[in-house]
């Protein structure tokens, strides 16, 4: 199944995830260590952010450390730049208005 880049960011505790690897690599068990959930519900969501290519796994020896690809997350800055414009543009009328009250 393909996934996209705003599935992987629909979830909070996937949001957590990036957080931590934003910061450092880290292993599936470090990783769960930061969770309530069980290692098979953080396994889940390590899987659904590799699919969506916004961290990648990298085998160092036994262990396999994942790592942020903030590569990735320009597409939700692409997305939102079109938002952006409109609520700058928005804003400026705002303070031409506020200006001849």
């Amino acid at each position: 199944m393909r996934r996209d880049i705003f599935q992987a960011i629909a979830d909070p505790s996937r949001r957590a995830i990036l957080s931590l690897l934003a910061l450092q690599a880290m292993t599936p068990n470090a990783i769960a260590e930061h969770f309530d959930s069980t290692r098979q519900g953080v396994s889940k969501h390590i899987r659904i952010l590799t699919e969506c290519e916004v961290i990648k796994p990298q085998q160092t020896g036994r262990e396999i450390y994942y790592h942020f690809n903030p590569e990735k997350m320009k597409e939700v800055d692409l997305w939102l730049e079109r938002f952006r414009k409109s609520w700058e543009d928005r804003f400026d009328q705002l303070d031409n208005i506020l200006k001849d009250l």
